[in-house]
């Protein structure tokens, strides 16, 4: 099995270091970038680096890791370019704007849209993490539009890298992924903001930050680059969330100037509630 993974980041170079090592693959790379060619090397990976026309040509699987306002461009050429028989799997962190880019492409049954839900707040290859998909959730989005046999080998790689499967449209995703994800990576990097710009004296950061500030504003750390695509692409229910936590964010302001520790208690009581869902 030849694998080309376009994109040698941390969810490429991680999806990458796992195919690796299994028996009878071999895993080429793609990268825009010399140096993130140079640490997909160094940190073994790959088996080699080649140029995106040679990875098409070579791959019975095609692994698209780039940002996800890239994504939509370079996809419709990458599906002219492949063989009949070549599978293209994206893992792109939003859907409906990629899957709608090649909606009418030929060969748009060989491609399958995934999004496998795992991460740190690091990237690059050298962030790259052997077993980061382990046990984690894995969605694909439209797979009525893909092959039998493309959808089967999307759904052999991520088995393969411990990932469990479900299915839901584009738009469902985009929007759940909104709420749950999303918005806490807005509300993480404004939480930095905040507290760099209130509080002048980095040293008091570092001493007095607990485990409850560093766990919250752990996702602040992750690439702009690769989130301010996301927010862009995925804005309409983004920009939902968000008017739906600024109203939260401002009844419990008022509850605190008014000095009504009952309506503050009560507010947070009923966001216990969430220990129900995530037990």
């Amino acid at each position: 099995m030849k694998i080309t993974v376009i994109g040698l980041g941390l969810i490429g170079g991680s999806i990458a270091k796992d195919l690796k090592s299994q028996l009878n693959v071999k895993v080429y790379g793609v990268d825009a970038s010399e140096s993130h060619q140079r640490l997909a090397l160094d940190h073994a990976l790959v088996h080699e680096i080649v140029s995106l026309d040679e990875g098409l040509k070579l791959a019975d699987i095609v692994i698209l890791a780039i940002p996800v306002d890239k994504i939509e461009g370079i996809l419709p050429n990458i599906l002219d370019q492949i063989d009949q028989k070549t599978t293209v799997i994206d893992v792109g962190s939003t859907k409906s704007d990629i899957c709608n880019a090649i909606s009418l492409h030929p060969r748009r049954s060989r491609f399958v849209a995934a999004h496998p839900l795992a991460g740190t707040e690091f990237s690059g290859p050298a962030a790259a993490l052997k077993g980061l998909f382990q046990n984690k959730k894995n969605i694909i989005t439209e797979p009525e539009k893909s092959d039998v046999d493309a959808l089967e080998s999307a759904l052999k790689v991520f088995e393969s890298l411990g990932m469990v499967t479900s299915f839901m449209t584009a738009e469902e995703h985009d929007k759940h992924l909104a709420y749950v994800s999303h918005l806490s990576h807005v509300s993480s990097f404004m939480l930095g903001l905040t507290v760099l710009d209130i509080e002048k004296d980095e040293k008091q950061i570092f001493d007095l930050a607990s485990t409850g500030f560093e766990s919250t504003v752990r996702l602040a750390k992750s690439n702009p680059k690769t989130w301010s695509a996301i927010f862009g692409k995925n804005k309409k229910y983004l920009l939902e969330a968000l008017d739906s936590y600024i109203v939260h964010l401002e009844n419990f302001r008022h509850h605190i100037s008014e000095n009504n520790t009952e309506e503050t208690e009560k507010l947070m009581r009923k966001s216990n509630d969430i220990k129900r869902i995530l037990k």
